[in-house]
């Protein structure tokens, strides 16, 4: 089987070599594709292509026509609304992601950016400690409970609030549960976003949760910019001087941020949530070896469609 690993933005050189190793030892062809500047190259290389493996790639319709072979696509990464699940679904292609290799680099980085903001971006300025404020996570799946862990190291104040997760789930993990956003937002100087992009949680967040918060809020976005209702968020920031907004993708109204709320806002230059080496290594390794298995087995743990 021909395994292809397309990515626009690489893989550390030691985590491709790892993938490879496995992936050859198991008598599979693997191919890489980096660091591609057109859509023509990726058609191409897919043409014949078994399995697929990307990070960001926009995994189109287009892309899996001109993929006859295709039974399989993995995203190295927990985050999948770069895949068109439903245009897999119709060609009997599985689509797969690899949710939990990436998570503590994720809530490293959150809290990266939460202790720049509460020192003033070391700018020798007067600064705020973490210890004994409020941290609500949003979502609490793999990313959140890293940053539980974080959270209680500095003496943090633990909330959360997940539809989907058991209450009595986060309380063995130490966390105190909330019935609804609203109660998390009322209860948290600060608030990490760790919620997928979907048709129900975009631009979710918006003005009516930001305006329950505490004085001196902190919004987290490490998850997609497309959760935030921009209007709302900007609305908050006319209305409350208080407010801060830490996010690991600009906005599309970063000029706005720029030009009006100087010292209040916080964007990395790109995603960089998965940026480290751990990371990268272990989402690589994590997708050969679930395409390894799924052509030995037929396990499709990971499908998402």
């Amino acid at each position: 089987m021909k395994i292809l690993l397309a990515t626009e933005k690489p893989f550390s050189p030691a985590a491709v070599r790892k993938m490879r190793e496995l992936a050859e030892a198991e008598g599979h062809q693997f191919v890489t594709l980096e660091s591609y500047t057109s859509i023509e190259e990726l058609l191409h290389a897919v043409a014949d292509a078994s399995a697929l493996i990307v990070r960001s790639d926009p995994v189109t319709a287009q892309v899996l026509d001109a993929a006859p072979e295709l039974k399989l696509v993995v995203r190295a990464g927990a985050g999948y609304d770069n895949i068109d699940i439903k245009a897999c679904t119709a060609r009997n292609v599985i689509a797969m992601n690899t949710p939990g290799q990436n998570s503590n680099a994720v809530a490293e980085l959150a809290f990266l950016m939460m202790l720049y903001m509460a020192r003033s971006g070391f700018a020798g300025k007067w600064g705020t400690e973490l210890r004994g404020k409020s941290i609500g996570l949003h979502g609490f799946g793999n990313v959140s409970r890293f940053m539980n862990q974080i959270a209680k190291g500095f003496g943090m104040k633990v909330y959360a609030y997940d539809p989907y997760v058991e209450e009595n789930e986060m309380k063995q993990s130490g966390v105190i549960p909330c019935k609804t956003p609203e109660e998390l937002y009322s209860n948290c100087q600060y608030v990490s976003l760790h919620i997928p992009l979907n048709n129900k949680t975009r631009k979710s967040i918006g003005y009516e949760l930001l305006k329950l918060m505490p004085p001196e809020a902190v919004l987290v976005n490490t998850a997609r910019k497309e959760i935030i209702d921009e209007d709302g968020l900007l609305k908050i920031f006319d209305e409350r001087s208080d407010i801060k907004y830490l996010s690991d993708i600009e906005p599309d109204c970063k000029a706005i941020f720029e030009q009006k709320y100087s010292g209040r806002f916080l964007f990395t230059a790109k995603k960089m949530g998965a940026q480290t080496e751990e990371a990268n290594t272990n989402a690589g390794i994590a997708a050969v070896k679930q395409i390894i298995d799924y052509f030995k087995t037929g396990n499709d743990k990971f499908r998402v469609n």
